[in-house]
């Protein structure tokens, strides 16, 4: 049986934008430029092309969803100002959001990848072993192998981290130094909490020698000890870090 050359069409240009739409709306995750290539049978700069005309063209038209790449991939992703309707939707009767210390815990491994559970722990001044399994549970935080020295587990943020704040890389997370004190502050509390900026009474000056032999010193009694009240004494003290007892 011959073949025909018009057998085989190619699939024109005007079907690639649906063709790309189908896929992304049936996605869960993001998809890779050279992926949905694969996929429509259209070149990778085509493909890219065509992604980044459906994104402008979505955002002219003022649709209630944007077009995105994150995360290394293309995914649809509603609106920002219509997050309050989306929210009132997925969340109605529960509540999804992470806790404070979730929020500080990925945070902190966020900016110090890769980190082990004891670094994290010794930032936050708290045992962090809960909340990170929580964070991998979720899938926001992943192992990153091993400390060299210590043999500590080491972790680090995942893709779907960077999907689920809206960023492609971690090179696009803000900068601390905006929201850190600036150095004549931190000098001062640091100065403050060791004791250096207490005021030092001046010395005496040493008297001139007059060539006359110096008395003899006056004997003087032992100090008295010093009594230190009992913390069970009901004098006010606060044994056990602060805990005052009555």
């Amino acid at each position: 049986m011959s073949e025909h050359p018009d057998s085989t069409l190619d699939v024109a240009v005007a079907e690639l934008r649906p063709a790309l739409e189908a896929i992304l709306m049936v996605s869960d995750e993001p998809l890779a430029t050279v992926r949905l290539a694969s996929v429509v049978g259209h070149p990778v700069e085509e493909v890219e092309a065509a992604l980044e005309g459906l994104a402008a063209e979505y955002a002219e038209q003022g649709r209630g969803f944007d077009l995105r790449s994150v995360a290394g991939g293309w995914r649809f992703y509603s609106r920002p100002e219509l997050a309050g309707v989306v929210e009132s939707f997925v969340l109605e009767g529960q509540q999804a959001r992470l806790t404070q210390a979730a929020l500080e815990t990925l945070s902190v491994v966020a900016y110090k990848q890769p980190v082990s559970r004891a670094r994290v722990s010794a930032i936050r001044g708290v045992n962090v072993d809960g909340v990170m399994r929580t964070l991998l549970t979720r899938g926001l935080v992943e192992e990153a192998g091993q400390d060299e020295q210590s043999g500590a587990n080491l972790y680090r943020t995942t893709s779907y981290f960077l999907e689920r704040i809206g960023i492609t890389s971690l090179e696009e997370l803000p900068e601390l130094a905006p929201y850190l004190p600036d150095m004549d502050d931190l000098e001062d509390e640091l100065a403050s909490v060791a004791g250096l900026d207490a005021t030092v009474e001046p010395a005496e000056p040493a008297p001139e020698p007059t060539g006359e032999p110096a008395p003899e010193p006056t004997p003087t009694a032992p100090p008295a000890p010093v009594r230190h009240p009992s913390p069970h004494s009901g004098d006010g003290t606060e044994p056990d870090g602060g805990t005052e007892i009555a």
